[in-house]
């Protein structure tokens, strides 16, 4: 059975709480820029950390061209994401490692339901991904829809207008609308970071959605010219800080889009675990938005319990 997620039910709105926030670009870009350099992670850390990576994806295919066999694939990899006999060389082998969730399209659901059977969440992308620009009431039952075709996580899409204009007000109706709509699924509100043209907005956005309830905020769609960057990621991640000193609500935190690699998986978590704790380093508060970062995490970790590197085609998704 997956776990019951922790919810956040969110507080009015607080417009005082934006006016404080303002973001000095070349401090957040030096404190970044930092963590490669330092070399924290090694040898058995690294590995460590490497199963905490695959634990916290949500193993994604949101393909124009996607099936019903692909979701199929995808859901028997995120139940087996390493195979057991690397698992075995570090005695992990029955650990019940799974990736975070599975991410899909609405109409992908009850494929990956019927596949999962309760062993991994779904989340399913919703709110007229990636632009969000359809009608309200198409966003709002769209949610619905997914919510009972079995989906225990909803990922919804901002109207990136309301962060341009910095219209606070109605990015928090919108999202605290959408909320709503989820019931007991758990919400994700996906920024579209590199649209918002500042850390300033990008700040001040983060803290608005978690305001209107946000279980998690989400850099991106993975669609957009710029995803998931360090420097964002330290400002989203100082909001959900600031927000839980406020209010006692702990808030997760998905990077998605263009994270590819072991060593970039093992900076976000060093970030995360030096800005928030060793709390948010779970999949309960934390996710990477990805597809191909499983195969290169299971690469990695073969070479650690071999001493060889395989080809990236013997670890694929399906």
């Amino acid at each position: 059975m997956t776990p019951e997620p922790l919810v956040n039910q969110g507080t009015s709105f607080h417009a005082d709480w934006l006016d404080g926030i303002r973001v000095n670009k070349s401090a957040v870009e030096r404190r970044t820029a930092s963590l490669g350099g330092r070399r924290a992670v090694k040898k058995d850390s690294q590995i460590a950390f490497m199963l905490k990576a695959v634990s916290c994806i949500d193993l994604t295919t949101l393909a124009g061209d996607d099936t019903p066999g692909r979701v199929r694939r995808l859901c028997l990899k995120a139940r087996n994401p390493v195979r057991r006999d690397i698992l075995a060389k570090f005695g992990m082998e029955d650990m019940g490692l799974t990736t975070g969730a599975v991410c899909v399209y609405h109409s992908m659901v009850p494929e990956a339901n019927e596949t999962l059977k309760g062993s991994v969440p779904i989340a399913a992308v919703s709110t007229g991904f990636p632009a969000g620009l359809a009608p309200m009431e198409t966003r709002l039952e769209e949610i619905r829809r997914s919510v009972e075709a079995g989906a225990n996580e909803i990922d919804i899409v901002v109207t990136r207008a309301h962060v341009l204009t910095g219209n606070w007000q109605a990015l928090y109706d919108e999202v605290k609308a959408f909320k709503a709509a989820c019931g007991p699924a758990l919400m994700k509100t996906i920024l579209a970071t590199g649209e918002h043209g500042n850390l300033t907005q990008v700040g001040k956005a983060s803290m608005t959605a978690m305001m209107a309830g946000s279980d998690f905020i989400k850099t991106s769609t993975g669609m957009e010219g710029v995803n998931a960057t360090l420097p964002v990621s330290l400002v989203m991640i100082r909001q959900i800080r600031d927000f839980f000193q406020k209010t006692g609500i702990k808030v997760g935190y998905k990077p998605a889009g263009g994270i590819k690699t072991a060593k970039d998986a093992v900076a976000y978590l060093t970030l995360i675990k030096e800005e928030l704790g060793t709390d948010w380093l779970s999949p309960d508060l934390f996710r990477f938005g990805a597809s191909s970062l499983l195969g290169d995490l299971e690469r990695q970790l073969e070479y650690h319990a071999t001493g060889g590197y395989s080809a990236s085609y013997r670890h694929a998704m399906g």
